[in-house]
């Protein structure tokens, strides 16, 4: 069964290890850029919550989710203020095309749902205009592109319903 851990320091390391295949590596930051924008965003008392993805107990993925902005996020999307972001996915090359990517934007949705930082309108991402996986995939959970763009990548917004 697919679950969440959070990043520490006892998972961090095979964390660090898993990698998209090279013809995806320019659809998302490495692990370790990510987790280090983690710790900066945290410790500029902002909100990142990095988790593992695991299969049992085999690390398959990275996804981290975000909220509000930060302070070094000068050009932020208007979008980002006060609102959840599904700032990071990967599934590991190994692990790929078995649904790991679906369940664990299902469980980082479900995350959101407890309202770790307090209730929000919106949940967003973006994806590199050329990731028709990720496009498809973000559909089908209802996202909807904005027609604006986070530097070079398009955005989409779910709206929440957490009445």
């Amino acid at each position: 069964m697919l679950r969440l851990e959070k990043i520490n320091g006892h998972n961090v390391w095979d964390i660090l290890k898993l990698k998209v295949a090279e013809n995806q590596r320019h659809f998302v930051a490495s692990n370790d850029k990510s987790i280090i924008e983690a710790y900066t965003t945290i410790t500029g008392n902002g909100y990142a919550f990095p988790f593992g993805i695991y299969e049992d107990n085999t690390p398959v993925g990275f996804l981290m989710i975000g909220f509000d902005t930060d302070d070094y996020w000068d050009d932020a999307p208007p979008v980002a203020t006060g609102n959840y972001n599904l700032w990071r996915l990967m599934i590991d090359e190994k692990y790929q095309n078995k649904g790991y990517g679906r369940e664990a934007v299902r469980l980082a949705l479900d995350f959101i749902k407890t309202l770790p930082c307090g209730r929000s309108e919106y949940c967003w991402l973006s994806y590199e205009p050329e990731n028709e996986v990720a496009r498809r995939l973000y559909h089908s959970f209802g996202f909807e592109e904005t027609g604006e763009k986070d530097c070079d990548e398009l955005i989409a917004v779910l709206k929440l319903n957490l009445e």
